[in-house]
């Protein structure tokens, strides 16, 4: 995880390999204008600026009565978009007129190569022009033209889409298998099955409707504890609105908090400590583990070898951590954590770690072992941390509703074994990488085409199949290369932007390799906590407390969410996971102090 950095890198092959190359085709009778009000004569209208940047003015214009000025900031591009259909398998001309330095114009979601094109400088308005080939199953792309963040503003005029025109918009039908997740006394978390074509979601609560979000999830809230309720939800786009779903009753529970899921509080802290080792942070005794934390994370347990699935789990030896207590002393104090309502679980894997469960007789000493360490020391539950080579998708693994690998498929099993060994109150967490879960809203496996990483977004079939045993997904926001979200902007690690676009594509769902039949499900809020390093020596993209706060801000208030739009509001996100005890400690823990003061509602 987290004692060293992740080496894991897409080919330049696999890269080239993720699109086709456009060609340039000129227009033919058939082709069409798709763009909507590309001379921004009827202002904004079909267009979104992100943060507020954009309006219509007057002069300076290259056609008509008006253009777009858009104005970047220190921590937004101005970009304004608008999503067209369009044909499968066809050829397009994006071109616009633009004025300003460094002014971008492009498509993306193209189902191939997306492209863009831009100038450095134009003082007088500049013609842009770019083409590309749409997808095999592509329906729709997004046009948009941005600056440059902190520059001065720019112009952007007559921007035109040539190519086929797709099909009329239709009235989506009702999204399928509303469900809700664990009720709290004021709140309900609700996920539904996206639908296709389906531009936005409207959540109703008795017939009325109490929010609208662009995602498959949303949180009610302002419910009354011990109160029953009824909630349908429809699904809208320009054609209209849907009939609503089949209703789901939920009651509200009542008292203690809003959350659930194995007795945790609405809102946790997790953190690893170093159990076995001491990492140059120094060893933290299990009994001087301050009463922050909720939920605390033994690392690590680790294999005898990569592949036998037998796993080991010892304190750190004397020489390493002099301070060290003894095996009695530890289960003691563990216990006594449990009686202040703590969870104590067992880490497996880590950076040096390496768990491959290719074989069922790995699968079957990985059960036998990892419950021989849980019963040894009375422990609460699992934590997965594979990283490294330890997951990866053979060729022709494609799916991630129905894995094939053999490390994907035994683990799955071996973990539902344990969670049905011990039962409901059994808490199952997981701590993956960006590279092995939200880079495969880009890459997944080894590709279509052969070539790519075989690691990219490994994780998702083992999350897919566990979502309803797992009480915590806290992905690792470190340690991490740029990652691309749903905006189709690359994000990078160390400010709120990061860890507001990564936790949005876990709370909204996406398209697993841009493939719009295959969509990751969103995890419940009260399921997803954000991964954080606790101090800059404990790991690359920490993030001060200031970043921190604004990031819970946007995702469970909606504020402070600078150029990153999310897809809904969750105020039942479940909190912040962090490497590590030891690391806060070092870092006279500023981690967890800010945790604790920090106001949710």
């Amino acid at each position: 995880m987290h004692r060293t950095r992740l080496k894991a890198a897409l080919t330049a092959a696999a890269l080239a390999a993720s699109g086709l190359v456009a060609t340039a085709t000129s227009a033919t009778a058939a082709d069409a204008e798709l763009a909507r009000n590309g001379g921004f004569e009827a202002g904004l209208t079909g267009w979104n600026c992100t943060a507020g940047s954009g309006a219509a003015v007057s002069s300076p214009v290259h056609g008509g009565v008006s253009a777009l000025k858009a104005t970047p900031a220190g921590s937004d591009n101005a970009r304004c978009s608008q999503t067209v259909t369009v044909k499968p398998d066809s050829a397009y001309t994006l071109s616009g007129w633009v004025q300003g330095g460094y002014v971008y114009l492009g498509a993306s979601g193209t189902g191939t190569t997306d492209v863009s094109t831009w100038t450095p400088s134009a003082s007088t308005w500049q013609k842009l022009t770019t083409t590309f080939r749409t997808g095999p199953s592509t329906t729709s792309v997004t046009l948009y033209t941005h600056g440059w963040y902190g520059t001065p503003a720019y112009h952007a005029d007559d921007i035109s889409l040539v190519g086929p025109g797709g099909d009329p918009a239709t009235v989506p039908a009702a999204p399928g298998s509303l469900r809700a997740g664990t009720p709290g006394t004021t709140s309900v978390p609700l996920t539904w099955n996206a639908s296709s074509g389906a531009t936005s979601y409207h959540v109703y609560r008795g017939g009325t409707r109490v929010t609208t979000v662009t995602g498959t999830s949303a949180t009610v809230t302002g419910l009354t504890a011990a109160t029953a309720y009824s909630f349908q939800v429809s699904a809208a786009n320009e054609a209209g609105e849907s009939a609503k779903s089949a209703a789901v009753s939920v009651t509200t529970a009542t008292g203690g908090g809003d959350g659930g899921g194995a007795e945790l509080p609405a809102h946790a802290l997790v953190g690893y400590l170093h159990a076995s080792f001491a990492n140059g942070s120094g060893y933290t005794r299990m009994s001087d583990v301050p009463d922050s934390w909720d939920v605390i994370n033994l690392a690590f347990g680790e294999p005898t070898t990569a592949t036998s699935g037998d796993i080991r789990f010892s304190l750190c030896p004397v020489s390493e951590c002099p301070n060290v207590e003894s095996v009695a002393e530890f289960k003691a104090a563990i216990k006594a954590k449990q009686a202040a309502g703590k969870k104590v679980l067992i880490s497996i894997g880590g950076a040096n770690g390496q768990v491959q469960l290719a074989s069922t007789a790995a699968r079957d000493a990985f059960v036998t072992s990892v419950s021989k360490i849980i019963d040894e020391y009375g422990l609460d539950g699992l934590d997965i941390d594979f990283e490294g080579h330890s997951l990866s998708l053979n060729t022709g693994d494609t799916d991630f509703r129905n894995p094939t690998s053999p490390v994907i498929v035994n683990l799955i099993s071996a973990v539902k074994t344990i969670k049905a060994r011990y039962g409901s109150d059994f808490v199952l967490t997981m701590a993956p990488e960006t590279f092995f879960v939200q880079l495969g809203y880009q890459f997944y496996g080894s590709g279509p085409w052969g070539g790519q990483d075989p690691r990219a977004g490994a994780y998702l079939p083992v999350i897919h199949a566990l979502r309803d045993d797992l009480t915590l997904l806290h992905v690792q926001d470190y340690n991490s290369g740029p990652i691309m979200g749903l905006d189709n902007q690359y994000h990078s690690m160390g400010g709120a932007d990061f860890h507001i676009a990564m936790t949005d594509m876990l709370l909204a769902g996406f398209p697993v390799a841009g493939d719009q039949s295959r969509v990751f499900p969103a995890l419940r809020p009260e399921q997803v906590a954000i991964g954080l390093p606790a101090s800059t020596q404990a790991g690359n993209g920490h993030t001060t407390p200031a970043e921190v706060n604004k990031a819970l801000n946007c995702l469970t208030k909606g504020t402070d969410c600078g150029s990153y739009r999310t897809h809904g509001t969750w105020p039942a996100l479940r909190g912040l996971m962090t490497w590590s005890i030891n690391w806060d400690r070092f870092n006279q823990y500023e981690f967890s102090k800010n945790f604790d003061a920090y106001r949710w509602s």
